[in-house]
């Protein structure tokens, strides 16, 4: 079958040096391509595989000059390890009901994600977010797109996940949760419950975004094993990469 995109030149484009927000005194570019209507599914399906991460109508991935600490990781869905912990957040959160029939925002899950944000990046890129952005964010682009919303039994929003639906996985592109709520463990909950959905689904992986070696926000991705990174060579098992960061997201 051929993609929508094989019979043009896709253009890409390289952003100007910035600081990281990731590894102090480190520099950042990333390169991206627009999506075009009509093309988007397959685009994000194929660019996703490669090491791209979709943000709105743009894919984009790391092309720093002096670092390639930033590596795509993937969740290998048949072979997860269902540890003790995992199986205690599972039952910390038995009490909320999930949604995947959402694909475009709302004031609910804005008032939401304003209480996230300012609780936990108030200093952050996205504080301050305005309802037009975050529609922008939600819905502009979105390929086979939808936003997981779970719910306690009084039918209050406590959670939701923004997430694309690729050919082979489940990406996770943004969530958010009530900060009141930390003993549920939320961030983790929700990673896991992208874990059964696919599993559900018979997809294979769910991907993560950019795991960083020496970035303490980022090695929480570390813990979901067994996890798969993307290295010159292809996706490789975390195990070979001979490191031994790890971490929580709670």
């Amino acid at each position: 079958m051929t993609h929508p995109f094989a019979t043009r030149q896709i253009p890409f484009f390289l952003t100007a040096a910035a600081p990281c927000p990731y590894l102090p005194g480190q520099w950042e570019r990333k390169v991206f391509t627009r999506i075009e209507i009509g093309e988007g599914p397959a685009l994000n399906d194929a660019l996703t595989h490669a090491g791209f991460r979709r943000s709105q109508g743009v894919l984009y991935r790391p092309a720093c000059e002096a670092c390639d600490a930033c590596k795509s990781v993937r969740i290998d869905v048949a072979r997860f390890g269902w540890k003790r912990r995992w199986r205690k957040i599972l039952r910390r959160n038995d009490d909320l009901t999930v949604s995947t029939e959402a694909q475009t925002a709302t004031m609910e899950q804005y008032d939401l994600l304003t209480r996230y944000l300012d609780s936990r990046h108030g200093d952050g890129d996205m504080a301050g977010m305005s309802f037009g952005e975050y529609v922008m964010m939600a819905e502009e682009g979105a390929q086979r797109t939808h936003i997981a919303e779970y719910r306690d039994r009084s039918g209050t929003l406590v959670a939701a996940a923004l997430t694309d639906v690729l050919k082979d996985g489940l990406s996770l592109i943004y969530s958010y949760f009530d900060p009141a709520q930390e003993r549920r463990s939320t961030g983790a909950f929700i990673i896991l419950d992208a874990v059964r959905q696919a599993e559900a689904a018979g997809l294979p992986f769910v991907y993560l975004g950019y795991w960083v070696r020496g970035s303490r926000k980022m090695s929480y991705k570390a813990a979901y094993q067994p996890l798969q990174v993307l290295t010159p060579s292809g996706w490789q098992a975390y195990g070979e990469l001979d490191n031994d960061e790890g971490g929580d997201e709670d």
